[in-house]
């Protein structure tokens, strides 16, 4: 079911103040104290005194002569850029004085930890590389076939199900954006035209024509299990989804920009997220709106790259060729000539050397007997060519031939071939039981012939958007799926396949 009429997230592109600290003036201390601040957060220690931190950063190369005035400063700033929030602790006051100098423990703001973990991310941009695991492909699949047993759970349990699904849509977009993106970068480029690739290329075609056909695979069953189970899914799942986003508290941390305003702001702003989640999902698998899922640009661009590798590579080897030298050949050539006894020898060499002086070519119509490149034209049997006059009162003489009637052959072979469509047309006929055809049903083996009708029915089918098809016998009829799979035993042997039935209107 599609959510219209959500209410989008307004955004204004307002100057973001907590950005400021990485190029201000004194971004070397700025960045040195949120660093500090980022490692102990991730050690699960929220809040540090001044102390602490000034104690922390003495640690550091560079901050030894460090004072506390200078630190106090610094925090004050980044406070007022909304990196740190101050939070007076009163249980460290005991005199007036002590009030007056107020006495803070610092914390992170929400954006300062994003922010540190993106310059984190940069600092390590180069270190880290993706790659063309299919494993998220199957572990997607299986959640996505999952969507029914998840329709009756608890919302947690729905929420968990849903993060899971989406954490392997986001690492399979990254791992492939990554790894491709190196191969676009100019490093890449130069790297690809240098001599030392050659000996690393079959590796790197072996890798990407191994995700190639994987993609291919996993992609077609993906987009058919998103057909499948897209109705339960969006009917129903994701407004469990956005239940249960709703169900789980948030601390604001006191920001003053925190969100605020009626319930139902919050409410659509999860829907919104939710569903063009989902959707960018299935756009990944299925061509929506005329245009292409990202599934088959992926295969495009590797396709691309496998072939600017392979062209890559025999341009160097070509290159290599062409810088050989023929100087020692030639020498050998010169050495041959001087000992060859007679003008009759040095006659046949420079023949093999340099071709036949003087070749007359004669062209012929007649076929070989063989294309054989290795036989010689004096191998091939004798031919007799018919020479004709060149003048213009000459005409080749025609022997007048009459025409056996072959009316009866004619009806004999119609009759044949219309008896033989009547008995394939029977033989079809006892499969279906109360207007359905169950290839589970079909117990007994089956003639070549059969299977290929049955699977000419059910490939029309498939291509059809509506999942109907008409037989050659004017039948029209619905292709329905069951779960699991089954057996067609044939003459030529036996064909597991999907539980398909065949609804005859």
């Amino acid at each position: 079911m599609e959510q219209e009429g959500h209410k989008s997230h307004r955004t204004d592109f307002a100057p973001i103040m907590e950005t400021s600290y990485l190029t201000a003036q004194n971004v070397r201390q700025y960045r040195a104290i949120m660093r500090l601040f980022f490692r102990e957060y991730e050690k699960m220690h929220f809040q540090l005194y001044k102390e602490d931190v000034l104690e922390l950063l003495h640690r550091q190369e560079g901050f030894a002569d460090y004072t506390m005035a200078q630190l106090v400063q610094d925090l004050e700033a980044l406070a007022g850029w909304k990196n740190l929030i101050p939070l007076q602790d009163p249980r460290k006051v005991y005199t007036i004085a002590d009030y007056k100098n107020r006495q803070y423990r610092y914390t992170m703001s929400e954006y300062a930890v994003e922010i540190e973990r993106l310059t984190v991310r940069l600092e390590n941009l180069f270190l880290e590389s993706g790659n063309l695991s299919t494993s998220l492909f199957r572990r997607m699949a299986e959640n996505l076939e999952e969507a029914a047993a998840a329709e009756g759970r608890k919302s947690k349990e729905i929420n968990e199900w849903w993060t899971s699904l989406q954490e392997d849509f986001k690492r399979l977009n990254q791992n492939y954006q990554d790894y491709l993106r190196e191969f676009y970068s100019g490093r890449a480029e130069k790297l690809l035209k240098s001599v030392e690739f050659i000996v690393h290329k079959d590796r790197f075609i072996a890798y990407l024509q191994e995700f190639v056909q994987e993609l291919q695979f996993h992609a077609s069953r993906i987009a058919g299990i998103i057909k499948k189970r897209q109705e339960l899914i969006e009917e129903s799942l994701l407004e469990k989804v956005v239940k249960s986003e709703l169900e789980i508290p948030r601390a604001l941390a006191g920001r003053e920009d925190a969100p605020s305003g009626p319930e139902w702001d919050r409410e659509a702003m999860v829907r919104e997220q939710v569903y063009g989640k989902w959707d960018s999902l299935k756009r990944w698998f299925l061509p929506l709106d005329g245009r292409e899922c990202e599934s088959s640009r992926v295969l495009s661009i590797t396709n691309d790259i496998i072939r600017s590798i392979i062209q890559n590579a025999a341009l160097i080897v070509q290159l290599q060729n062409w810088g050989v030298s023929r100087k020692e050949d030639y020498r050998n050539m010169v050495q041959m000539f001087l000992g060859c006894e007679t003008v009759e020898d040095a006659h046949k060499l420079s023949a093999h050397v340099f071709g036949i002086q003087q070749v007359e070519h004669f062209r012929i119509r007649d076929e070989q007997e063989t294309d054989s490149i290795s036989q010689s034209v004096y191998e091939e049997p004798a031919s007799q060519v018919l020479l004709k006059p060149h003048t213009r009162s000459y005409k080749e003489r025609k022997d007048k031939t009459g025409f056996a009637d072959q009316t009866w052959e004619k009806l004999s072979r119609r009759t044949e071939y219309l008896k033989q469509i009547e008995q394939e047309r029977t033989r079809m006929m006892r499969y279906i039981r109360d207007g359905k055809l169950e290839v589970d049903q079909i117990r007994e083996t089956v003639p070549q012939s059969v299977r290929q009708t049955l699977l000419q029915w059910i490939s029309q089918a498939g291509l059809n958007a509506s999942g109907k098809g008409r037989t050659e016998y004017g039948q029209e009829f619905l292709l329905k799926r069951k779960e699991g799979t089954c057996v067609l035993n044939c003459e030529d042997g036996a064909l597991r396949l999907p539980r398909y039935v065949l609804d005859f209107r």
